[in-house]
């Protein structure tokens, strides 16, 4: 299951295709501007972000907050007022946001990129091959997917190229979610890895490498497993969708934001941790029936519904900016860096 990245991505089939060839109009060339004079300790000087959608103007926002130059790229026609206005809403310097015409252009001379166009394998392997052949010999190459191992959009490239690819894949919004989840390719060199966890955590990000490609890397692996959960229950007529979300608001989501399942299990089982508690509660655990939900737009039907009535359709906007005041404000309780 994919992260909600694609409110605005590199848009669709046609978008994927101009990002590959880097059609925009010649009224938004512009250049490449100096890097800041006070960039932060330890950030890149420039990057490039390729796909100016939801989490691409996200990852935009942070690494320019945080001193380095942000060459922004994406077909859409709006980009140069997209960017103006995530620079005065986010205070940034002017200049710290740039718009670029091509692919090309925003990669040359940068230090990294990080690509957040369409969740399309061959559109991907179209663009990093772009991107290979015009970055710097020794940038990073980064991908956001949110499932698609790089291994599969890499496969066709040389091998230095390859050895530069991963995915970086955040959760949504990167400049607030510190997640990143580090995942190689199976021709990803063991330097450009550490390159890239050193990276992310001069941002203030809490990177995670992953040992081994698999599909939906391991967040939306959890999430994809709680929502068939949550499908089921609305179904099947258990609880409805506005009360099912109470219950995670006022329980497990709470005791996420401190500790991770296993750790808070292994919290619970007392002086005998994990061990002790499914000792106790194991075999009532295993007992508990699983469910294959139907997933169908059909059979989703009753759950699109009733979301929809809980929370707007579209959702309120009230509603996403209360999420991310609660999310900082968790953030700011546990002391984690916050964005510049």
């Amino acid at each position: 299951m994919n992260d909600p990245h694609a409110s605005r991505p590199v848009s669709g089939a046609p978008a994927a295709a101009a990002a590959a060839e880097g059609g925009t109009p010649a009224s938004a060339q512009v250049s490449t501007p100096a890097p800041p004079e006070a960039a932060s300790a330890g950030v890149p000087a420039r990057a490039a972000v390729v796909g100016a959608g939801t989490i691409g103007l996200s990852w935009a926002r942070l690494f320019a907050a945080a001193g380095t130059a942000v060459t922004v790229f994406d077909p859409r026609d709006d980009l140069a007022e997209v960017l103006a206005a995530l620079t005065a809403d986010a205070g940034l310097p002017e200049g710290a946001l740039t718009r670029a015409s091509t692919a090309a252009e925003a990669v040359d001379g940068v230090e990294f990129v990080q690509e957040s166009g369409p969740e399309e394998p061959h559109a991907k392997a179209a663009l990093f091959a772009q991107l290979a052949e015009a970055a710097p010999e020794d940038a990073l190459l980064l991908s956001s997917s949110s499932a698609i191992p790089a291994s599969r959009f890499a496969a066709d490239l040389p091998e230095a190229a390859a050895a530069r690819v991963l995915v970086g894949h955040p959760f949504n919004p990167p400049h607030i979610m510190p997640l990143v989840e580090v995942v190689p390719g199976e021709r990803t060199a063991a330097e450009a890895v550490e390159r890239a966890v050193q990276m992310y955590r001069s941002y203030g990000r809490a990177p995670i490498v992953l040992k081994q490609e698999v599909r939906g890397f391991v967040g939306n692996r959890l999430q994809n497993a709680v929502l068939r959960e949550a499908v089921h229950l609305v179904q099947s007529g258990v609880v409805d969708a506005a009360d099912l979300d109470t219950a995670v608001k006022n329980s497990l989501g709470l005791r996420w934001a401190a500790v991770g399942p296993l750790e808070g299990l292994h919290l619970g089982g007392g002086a005998q941790g994990l061990r002790g508690l499914m000792e106790h509660i194991g075999p009532s655990f295993a007992a508990i029936d699983l469910h294959e939900p139907d997933m169908s737009a059909e059979g989703m039907e009753p759950v699109f519904a009733q979301t929809e009535a809980a929370y707007g359709m579209p959702p309120r906007a009230e509603i996403a900016a209360e999420r991310d005041r609660f999310q900082e404000g968790v953030l700011r309780l546990r002391g984690e860096p916050q964005e510049g």
